[in-house]
């Protein structure tokens, strides 16, 4: 054990992800995401199960991809595994394997995830998600480093690194009975807390331009850069969906900004609504500012085609067309 720690140690010092997805997408300089670095090369060096914990599209697969590669397995296979898609049998087939005509369907025999991870790590991404009955086949896995296929009475031994995911507080799932606690035990060795984007305001800008930069990248194009209004909006805007979300913001505004310089109008217009305080002067917004803004969006958007816009808005095209003689707005935009 102490020489497999230490072959571990020396792989992670100095250690640097290969290229890859989870290296493409890990970005940022705040002290929120310096610990969750900290943390990933504390547990990289370990064989320990760990629990990531956060919301939706804060990057937990990431940051599972991360302490894989940085680890002594970097160089076998990484097994990613959505508890969310499959509940059964079904489920217990794709985890564990099969054996020929052990059901209907079952035409040959299947390895399942944990062999096909052999000697790698193996992600259960939403693990608060898997059915109790499965729970305790999970359980006997991990403690008898063994798995028995579906319509077989083989067992067969795996050496598989367990991270496992949740959006979900899992002791308060074993509490609702929902969740087993003693597999909660042998699971949650290590638990890495993965902080929302709102926490972590510092990454927002940083994350914005890798974002806007890989488009360029991929349309081979000069790169786009964000108006200070813009900017502010982006800072004010609470991010409910996380990296993720600000990823496919910044491809929305890359994609419908003319410009070389991303206004806010380029903005999706929940986004645009969310952070409209820090682009006013001085004071609250007023639902007609709001309203004319959305408006002006919509018709840039759409190059002044008003039944477009209307359309994009959700009203009439008469309506639009009395709301733009309300607020005295006028053709602008390019079309």
């Amino acid at each position: 054990m102490l020489r497999e720690r230490q072959r571990c140690e020396g792989r992670q010092e100095g250690a640097r992800p290969p290229c890859g997805y989870a290296k493409d997408v890990f970005v940022g300089e705040s002290a929120a995401f310096r610990a969750i670095i900290k943390n990933i090369n504390t547990v990289a060096a370990r064989q320990c199960p760990v629990v990531l914990v956060g919301e939706t599209g804060t990057g937990k697969e990431i940051v599972a991809r991360q302490i894989h590669a940085r680890s002594c397995r970097s160089d076998k296979i990484f097994i990613p595994v959505d508890c969310t898609s499959l509940s059964g049998q079904l489920f217990e087939s794709q985890l564990f394997g099969h054996m020929k005509g052990s059901f209907t369907g079952a035409i040959s025999d299947t390895l399942g995830f944990f062999r096909a991870a052999n000697s790698g790590t193996i992600f259960l991404d939403e693990i608060g998600e898997m059915a109790v009955e499965l729970q305790a086949k999970l359980l006997r896995v991990l403690q008898e480093c063994t798995v028995v296929p579906v319509g077989s009475t083989k067992s067969y031994p795996v050496d598989v690194r367990v991270i496992c995911a949740t959006n979900k507080d899992l002791k308060q799932v074993v509490l609702d009975g929902k969740f087993r606690s003693d597999l909660y035990f042998r699971l949650n060795v290590v638990q890495i807390d993965l902080p929302p984007l709102r926490d972590r305001k510092d990454d927002v800008i940083i994350l914005s331009k890798y974002f806007l930069e890989r488009q360029a990248r991929l349309y081979d194009e000069p790169s786009k850069l964000l108006s200070d209004r813009t900017l502010k909006v982006l800072l004010e805007y609470d991010w409910p969906g996380n990296v993720r979300e600000l990823a496919n913001v910044m491809e929305h505004a890359y994609i419908l900004s003319e410009s070389s310089v991303i206004e806010p109008s380029a903005l999706p217009s929940d986004v645009l609504t969310g952070g409209l305080l820090a682009i006013q002067d001085e004071g609250f917004p007023t639902m007609d500012k709001v309203k004319k803004r959305l408006i002006v969006r919509a018709l840039e958007v759409a190059k002044g085609r008003k039944m477009a816009a209307a359309e994009l808005l959700g009203i009439d095209h008469r309506k639009l067309a009395r709301l733009i003689k309300k607020y005295n707005l006028q053709p602008t935009w390019k079309g």
